[in-house]
């Protein structure tokens, strides 16, 4: 076996948990991959981060802050709010109507404070799913008649507690994997809230008897949001009957919105031959697999058009793949699920340069909104347009979403009930936030750091030598130690390294894990480059983490340290250099620096290289560059077997000049690390201090926020945690001065007095051409 393969694997001795590190430890050119990549701490390590310098550009990462692309382009598509106008009927509008006379009747009618609050909750509950569909308000309708019929019959000792009715509507609160579970709390929260209320009144019976109808009627018909959405299909998704390859996500938040809306859908010939697919919490692991995997694939593999999905399947997936469109059936009314609806798209790994987002609004809507005086018609137009401004305050403010969230739902919940429009208070929320925006922007100049970190990285990426041709040499060579068979390239690649893994035996066939496609369930060739792979299903890429190339590392490091007689890889080799090269043969040693700290910390680790030419019969000792000079020149070729043997016969004789040229290259090396070290010594000490001391800074200033001192803002357990966080703030900021000392303290010990140490690994004799058949 060539010793190549030593130079090759050698880098890797420096940074041994590199190679244990997430599979996205491969090479990525991505600038979202990076950010994957330093999440890592043995990555932090293997970089000379410490964590507390990824920690201070880590803390939140938003996408608006990201560099650009060197062409000055975005690194992530931008997202557009689109409204799809409805011309909604009378009828609908005056379901609409009916239900905000039921709801005021029934408000006002509220004995205590339990009615008042069983009453907000269903009232809520129905509105929700009128504005999603008849079915889903039927449904949750007759719970509600039922329950307040059955009330009406029972005496009041018989009803539920304030606490039972607490407990569940908390229950529905909960993240729920499976909607049919969901459904459930749901309907046992409305049925516990409803038997609560006191007796209806003829005027309530009759309009729940109204809505009641026009839902039967709704059901078995299609509304006119329905009619909308399946005129933009046709436009956009199956144009003149012909499907184009766009997809679309339609999402619901009830299980029976999604049950109705896909027999709508079926009859109107969207449903054949695979077009549309649902996805709902509660289906199995398999399937919900096999559909993401459908919708993933390209749309030359995979027929499906349309996916109809609930919030609780879609949580978590990346279905970015060849979607950009998604339309939201119904806006929900809890902006942080609207966020993590529109997730599911608008992502890293998103193609189109355009993400788009529909939601649902009355027919005149643009008009209105490019006129001051055009107001709304109806109730329904108006709940529809304060949904839609909503929307467009979550795309404005998402970067603090977390913290505006629940001000926005609180606000919405207050609207749909009827108490007002207003979202002034969101302004109040943005600027209270601003505080915790500052300190995280000062934790992360995010531009300026990860692009110096991006530097960093792709410094080190140049140092250990990983590129692809290297680690794709790495298991070319360890499949040959293992003595399976090679890879095998694949013809018309476009010249580009892509190869068939080969039917490997034993244990090294559990390689082949991953590569099954899993739309075709074909299986796909493998590549070592990042840039080959990426944007693309059809090909796996192999990184540093894959498992062929852990076992071939794994093998060839055991063959470096391997016992002598035992050996299948030698750790001498002689390849025949050009004439221009090399005048006089040469011989190059490799050894393994070592740098130790104080602490016993392992501070650098590196392979040198040193070497001479031999000129008769002495060795001549040559310069860093020569040396690297030399080993480039050095092919594939091998001299004579006399030639060989000349150099064991002379080996002898120049193995003490060899170890100088070694001890020496070390004592060079070591001195030059010297200052390498000093300054990240200091760097690091510095880096802490700063984020620490900055950190000490914010937390002054949030203290002395004056949001702080309008207590009477808050309620007494409000105020008692506040007051708790201001104890927790000051204790923190009085523990930074030692923390700092503790952190330098370390990290000079860490750096103090550092030994060097040298451990041989191979040797490499080059000779010139025309000397090597001599």
């Amino acid at each position: 076996m060539r010793t190549k393969a030593l130079r090759l694997l050698a880098p890797h001795f420096e940074h041994k948990l590199f190679l244990t590190a997430t599979p996205h430890n491969g090479y990525p050119e991505s600038f979202s991959a990076l950010l994957e990549l330093l999440d890592n701490q043995r990555f932090a390590r293997s970089t000379k981060l410490d964590r507390k310098q990824l920690d201070a550009v880590m803390v939140r990462r938003m996408k608006s802050e990201l560099p650009t692309r060197w062409d000055g382009s975005p690194r992530f598509p931008k997202r557009t709010l689109e409204p799809l106008e409805v011309p909604y009927t009378d009828e609908e509008k005056a379901i609409h109507a009916a239900l905000k006379q039921y709801a005021g009747l029934r408000s006002k009618r509220a004995r205590d404070n339990a009615e008042s609050i069983a009453t907000d909750f269903v009232l809520k509950t129905l509105k929700k799913r009128l504005f999603s569909s008849p079915a889903a308000f039927l449904t949750t309708l007759n719970k509600h008649e039922a329950s307040l019929r059955h009330a009406v019959k029972k005496t009041a000792g018989t009803k539920p507690t304030f606490g039972t009715l607490k407990r569940d509507i908390d229950r529905i609160d909960e993240d729920y994997a499976d909607d049919e579970e969901y459904d459930e709390a749901t309907g046992d929260a409305v049925e516990t809230a409803s038997r609560l209320f006191s007796e209806p009144s003829d005027q309530e019976l009759a309009l729940i008897k109204k809505m009641r109808d026009w839902a039967e009627r709704a059901c078995s018909q299609n509304d006119s949001k329905a009619r909308q959405l399946i005129a933009w299909l046709k436009e956009h998704i199956r144009p003149n009957g012909q499907w184009t390859e766009q997809r679309v996500i339609l999402f619901t938040e009830y299980r029976a919105t999604q049950k109705w809306l896909s027999e709508v859908l079926a009859s109107e010939g969207f449903t054949g031959q695979d077009r549309l697919m649902t996805m709902y919490g509660g289906m199995d692991a398999k399937s919900r697999e096999a559909i993401k995997a459908a919708f993933q694939a390209s749309p030359d593999q995979s027929p499906v058009r349309i996916l109809l999905a609930t919030d609780a399947a879609s949580e978590g997936l990346d279905l970015q793949n060849h979607c950009s469109k998604l339309i939201h059936y119904e806006i929900p009314w809890n902006p942080n699920r609207m966020e993590q609806r529109n997730g599911r798209i608008d992502r890293h790994g998103q193609k189109a340069d355009h993400v788009q987002v529909f939601h649902f609004v009355s027919k005149g809507y643009k008009e209105r909104q490019s006129s001051a005086f055009t107001l709304p018609q109806s109730e329904l137009e108006a709940d529809l347009e304060f949904l839609m401004m909503v929307a467009k305050k979550v795309e404005k403010i998402r970067e603090d979403l977390g913290s505006v969230g629940q001000v926005l739902a609180d606000d919405v919940e207050e609207a749909m009930l009827g108490r007002g429009y207003n979202l002034a208070r969101t302004d109040t929320a943005e600027r209270g936030s601003e505080p915790v925006r500052k300190m995280l922007k000062f934790e992360r100049d995010l531009a300026k750091q990860i692009q110096a970190l991006l530097d960093q990285y792709r410094e080190t990426q140049k140092e250990l030598r990983l590129s692809p041709a290297n680690i794709q040499k790495v298991v070319e060579v360890g499949l040959k130690l293992a003595q399976q068979p090679p890879l095998i390239p694949v013809k018309n690649s476009k010249g580009k390294p892509i190869f068939r893994l080969p039917a490997l035996r034993g244990s090294w066939a559990a390689c082949a894990e991953g590569l099954e496609h899993p739309h075709t369930k074909e299986i796909r060739p493998i590549t070592f480059d990042h840039a080959v792979a990426n944007g693309r299903d059809d090909v796996v890429l192999v990184h540093l983490n894959h498992r062929l190339v852990q076992m071939c590392l794994r093998l060839l490091r055991a063959e470096v340290w391997s016992e002598a007689g035992r050996k299948k890889l030698h750790r001498i080799e002689a390849r025949v250099v050009p004439d221009s090269a090399l005048p006089t043969p040469a011989v190059i040693a490799h050894a393994r620096l070592v740098v130790i700290g104080g602490d016993s910390h392992r501070l650098h680790e590196e392979i040198i290289t040193a070497g001479g030419m031999l000129k008769e019969g002495r060795f001549t000792r040559m310069n860093v560059g020569q040396v690297a000079e030399a080993l480039a020149a050095a092919t594939d070729e091998e001299p004579s077997e006399a030639t060989k043997k000349r150099f064991l016969k002379l080996w002898g004789e120049i193995t003490p000049s060899v170890q100088q040229a070694l001890t020496a290259r070390m004592t060079d090396r070591t001195k030059g690390l010297e200052k390498r070290l000093l300054e990240r010594s200091d760097k690091e000490a510095q880096n802490i201090e700063s984020i620490l001391l900055e950190l000490k800074r914010s937390i002054e200033a949030e203290l002395d926020e004056p949001e702080y001192r309008q207590l009477e803002l808050f309620s007494d357990p409000e105020r008692d945690q506040l007051e708790r966080n201001k104890d927790f703030l000051r204790d923190r900021v009085k523990q930074i001065p030692g923390e700092i000392q503790r952190e330098t303290e370390a990290i000079r010990a860490r750096f103090a007095d550092p030994q060097a140490r040298i451990f041989p690994v191979a040797v490499t004799f080059l000779v010139p051409r025309k000397l090597s058949i001599i």
